[in-house]
């Protein structure tokens, strides 16, 4: 399955990507399930981030590589991080975050998002949740690269 979700910001890419950071990771964390955050190495090729997902007594580790990043040509900058270990439902996961310069400046920050539970009529039922929560990024991006 396949999410793509825009976010305009006031920064250039340049600042939006240093601005990636582990305070603006605890900020976008959903307000369900309860998030605890184990690792964040950072946004570079090679680092690892690992969140605990809580519902009452149940938890759920999560574990991402981030296996690339950079700049494009056109001044995109860019990090993926690919699921090492997901929780169920999911048994794979890739979360591309490009921040393109926007025309007149500023930037806008894109999620692009592909998963799959191994079941199609699953992917279908969990996507309005899956795109609920990073719908919630775009205030919390707006607030912090005003």
């Amino acid at each position: 399955m396949h999410l793509v979700l825009r976010f305009p910001v006031a920064q250039p890419p340049a600042v939006v990507i240093a601005g990636f950071t582990q305070e603006l990771f605890v900020a976008l964390a959903p307000p369900f399930p309860k998030f605890h955050l184990i690792r964040y190495d950072g946004s570079n090729t090679g680092d690892t981030v690992i969140i605990e997902l809580q519902v009452g007594p149940k938890r759920w580790r999560w574990t991402s590589l981030i296996t690339d990043n950079g700049v494009l040509p056109d001044g995109t900058h860019y990090f993926v991080d690919e699921g090492q270990l997901v929780p169920a439902p999911l048994r794979q996961w890739r979360h591309r975050h490009l921040i393109e310069p926007a025309p007149g400046g500023g930037s806008v920050i894109v999620e692009d998002i592909t998963f799959s539970t191994g079941r199609r009529w699953l992917d279908w039922l969990i996507r309005p949740a899956m795109w609920a929560q990073f719908k919630l990024r775009g205030p919390v991006y707006r607030r912090w690269f005003k």
